[in-house]
């Protein structure tokens, strides 16, 4: 085998081009960057837990619209015993008004475009 030197070199060559993006976002530490949304609000207690909403905000969201929609129910029962609108409008975006710095800065940094406000109306920053 005369071109081993060269078959060998090649791969070399090959495993670091191909892996370079890996040792590049770990040398310069971009990818840790965590968004830290801005929450602006005097309430003590969302619908939900904070850990609970920072999780299932997109589920509980989908079956609020599935049961204002298509089943007319408005109110929901939170587990501390309030009662609250099913409305993005009216009960979210109260107490997290401003949705660049809330909700823009977790959906831009995973690549989410979610579509509440292809309804809704955007509110005014």
């Amino acid at each position: 085998m005369y071109d081993a030197g060269k078959i060998i070199g090649g791969l070399i060559i090959f495993l670091i081009l191909i892996t370079f993006p890996i040792w590049y976002n770990a040398s310069s530490g971009q990818a840790d960057n965590m968004p830290d949304p801005k929450i602006i609000t005097d309430a003590k207690m969302c619908v939900e837990d904070a850990a609970y909403m920072k999780t299932n905000h997109m589920n509980l969201l989908n079956e609020w619209r599935d049961l204002v929609v298509r089943d007319g129910q408005r109110y929901f029962d939170a587990p501390d015993g309030n009662r609250y609108e099913m409305s993005l409008s009216n009960t979210c975006m109260n107490c997290h008004s401003n949705k660049s710095d809330f909700c823009d800065q977790c959906h831009h940094y995973l690549g989410v475009a979610p579509y509440c406000w292809d309804c809704h109306i955007e509110p005014k920053e």
